[in-house]
């Protein structure tokens, strides 16, 4: 597996990775770079675009996806509730996208994808791990966690959402790839943020 951090356009930057698996397939977390970015890149790996997984349906995590599907032809997952019902979603009717699998886990080549529903950013917000790693898109950030109050946003799910992360069984080692800014470990954000111990709410 090899995994590439891209930048989204200016001004939020989005985080979004793109990872290509040991056989040669692209899967990328979230889509908000330029579509040439990403196009350009997996050119350069020699490696198809498959999967699109998607943390949750703001336009800032969305913005590339019609473009690329329509590229490439690949796989588009997020959860149903963003997918119908996001007022920020701007995917047009023709990008249909495919429900998370029944048993939350997603294995595309050599890699396994557990998915945890995390709603509280939106109604249909997702985290995805994955080898070690953990993106949490706008669920949790390095020190922080998303806003709650766009259209679908719920402090107390995100409450939730925050304390499910907490009590993972994952190691304290999972490096944590939030949506936007920097980086940091499960065991950190468990020990130091104080939305993902409770004191805020």
């Amino acid at each position: 597996m090899n995994i590439q951090h891209i930048h989204g356009v200016p001004p939020l930057y989005t985080n979004t990775f793109l990872i290509i698996t040991n056989a040669k397939h692209g899967v990328l977390i979230d889509a908000a770079a330029e579509p040439g970015v990403y196009l350009k890149a997996l050119d350069e790996a020699g490696a198809p675009l498959t999967h699109i997984l998607l943390t949750h349906g703001h336009y800032d995590h969305v913005g590339a996806v019609a473009a690329l599907k329509k590229a490439t032809g690949c796989k588009v997952y997020m959860d149903p509730v963003d997918a119908q019902g996001s007022q920020l979603l701007p995917l047009t009717p023709d990008v249909l996208t495919d429900n998370w699998p029944a048993n939350d886990e997603l294995t595309i080549d050599e890699l396994t994808f557990t998915i945890y529903h995390t709603p509280g950013h939106t109604g249909g917000g997702v985290c995805l791990s994955c080898y070690g790693l953990l993106f949490s898109g706008d669920t949790l950030f390095a020190g922080s966690c998303g806003r709650t109050d766009f259209p679908g946003g719920s402090m107390q799910e995100m409450a939730k959402s925050l304390s499910l992360l907490a009590e993972l069984p994952l190691p304290d080692a999972t490096k944590v790839l939030p949506g936007h800014e920097g980086f940091s470990t499960l065991g950190q954000e468990r020990s130091t943020n104080p939305y993902m111990n409770g004191a805020w709410y």
